[in-house]
């Protein structure tokens, strides 16, 4: 989960992909790039830290150029340091800088072959720096000292078939253009905008939508699954899907959880499929008890608040702010260790005792991953005087890792996973624990876009639309659990 953005501009680029990273600030707050094009000499500039605080006016005057893009980090891999902040680059062939969102699932076969086969060093950790040889190794291959868009698709198509995972990329290439890539099940969003200007058209690429409405784009469509997109410096779009060998099937958590409601991805509002979660989540809670007993819906602020306001409309029962946030705290779920979460959960939130005391309150979360701030909140409810305390996820149980670029890597560490939820209700300490059913939940992202027919719902379900390889779930504990996140950062 990171957010990246591209734009082909007019004029310089550097303060409109600063905006838009800041707009795309919730899908990482680890750490901050951009990359621009200044004639023939890439500028780059990146660093730990929210966006605000890696750019500062020098770095910003040095970032010219009327093309760039822009990473705001999240780590799902790799180490916690400034080396595996985002744009990547190589020099050869013609000198390429690269950001992507998302998380491959064959990497350690790849850098295998890139140092034995290619003659490839990989640096870093990072399965970002591992695509981006990929990539730039194929491209070699292709161009033969001469730069062809239709080289760069074939590229990308040999990309396509020795990648496995979810990605969605953008490579600046110096002196041509701005390259953007989907895998083939479109797994990790990518959308293409578009904006006319005095001097002629400009063009953009995010990982939301939201970004093109503060810099005045004009959304256009979606990348398709497969497909590479090509915007040349003089402004001219190439487009080509890819592969044959593709399953669309976008993340449904991307809805859930990690979008802004104000996005439109897949052709999909995200807050109206949060409205049609809650819709459906009440009308389960009315087939399970039609005689229930909540005085009031409270939502965890802020993305359960969508789906609670129509599960209360829906059950006819009066919905309450009932939670306090203290916006100077981040996201509890990209916290990067367990003991982090857990510190952060009261210091983010504070109840409102008056909306509690004496009540029956169902509390609503988007989802329930760990259950560290599930537990902490139902503690709270009570402390604060409620009688009973119902906990609804607008989600079904989060059982399995996720591995397209989510983090949650190891199941141990996921409270569902190996539980029925009768277990899990008496381990956060909910008088009542309610999930949305997993056809309900696509059946309300769907609703928005009929094309949509299949989604990755793996940590729903375990099944992995790329197929993994005997024991990658077991190395991936191993490397990315809050433990071994915990040595490494000990380590450095």
């Amino acid at each position: 989960m990171c957010g990246i953005i591209g734009i082909v501009g007019r004029s310089d680029v550097a303060a409109k992909l600063y905006d838009g990273l800041t707009v795309l600030q919730h899908r990482g707050q680890d750490a901050a790039g951009i990359a621009t094009l200044d004639g023939a000499r890439l500028r780059l500039h990146k660093d730990n830290g929210l966006v605000r605080d890696v750019f500062r006016p020098e770095h910003m005057n040095l970032l010219r150029g009327q093309a760039g893009i822009g990473h705001c980090r999240y780590p799902t891999a790799g180490c916690e340091n400034a080396g595996e902040a985002q744009p990547f680059y190589v020099n050869s062939p013609f000198g390429i800088a690269f950001a992507h969102n998302g998380n491959l699932v064959n990497t350690a076969t790849l850098r295998r072959e890139l140092f034995e086969d290619d003659r490839r060093h990989i640096n870093t950790d990072s399965d970002s720096e591992v695509l981006l040889n990929v990539l730039a190794h194929e491209l070699a291959a292709q161009a033969n000292q001469k730069f062809r868009v239709e080289g760069l698709f074939e590229a990308v198509g040999t990309v396509h078939k020795r990648a496995k995972g979810g990605y969605a990329c953008l490579a600046l290439v110096v002196g041509k253009g701005l390259l953007a890539f989907r895998d083939p099940n479109g797994i990790r969003p990518l959308v293409l905008g578009e904006r006319d200007t005095e001097n002629g058209r400009e063009y953009a690429f995010a990982s939301e939508s939201v970004a093109f409405d503060i810099l005045g784009f004009r959304r256009v469509r979606d990348v398709a699954a497969g497909e590479a997109v090509f915007v040349a410096l003089d402004g001219t779009l190439h487009s080509r899907v890819c592969t044959t060998d593709r399953v669309h099937a976008p993340c449904i958590f991307e809805y859930v959880y990690l979008a802004r409601p104000d996005s439109m991805i897949e052709d999909v509002s995200v807050y109206k499929a949060r409205l049609r979660m809650g819709e459906r989540l009440a009308a389960k809670i009315l087939r399970l008890r039609p005689q229930h007993d909540i005085d009031a819906v409270i939502p965890i602020p802020d993305t359960a608040r969508t789906a609670a306001s129509s599960l209360a409309a829906v059950l006819g029962v009066p919905f309450r702010e009932g939670f306090v946030k203290n916006r100077y705290i981040g996201r509890t779920f990209i916290m990067p260790g367990q003991g982090e979460r857990t510190k952060s959960v009261r210091r983010k939130l504070n109840p409102i005792e008056l909306e509690f005391r004496r009540k029956n309150v169902l509390v609503v979360d988007d989802s329930i991953v760990r259950g560290t701030t599930s537990r902490q909140i139902i503690q709270m409810a009570r402390e604060a005087g409620a009688q009973r305390v119902y906990f609804a996820s607008a989600a079904p149980p989060v059982r399995f890792p996720n591995v397209y670029g989510i983090d949650m890597p190891a199941a141990h560490e996921l409270v569902a996973h190996g539980r029925s939820e009768q277990e899990v209700e008496a381990l956060l300490g909910a008088d009542w624990l309610v999930y949305l059913d997993l056809p309900d939940l696509e059946a309300a992202v769907a609703e928005g876009n009929d094309a949509l027919t299949c989604f990755d719902a793996s940590c729903f379900t375990g099944k992995y639309i790329t197929g993994l390889d005997d024991g990658y779930l077991e190395a991936l504990e191993a490397s990315r659990s809050d433990d071994a996140k915990a040595k490494r950062r000990a380590s450095i």
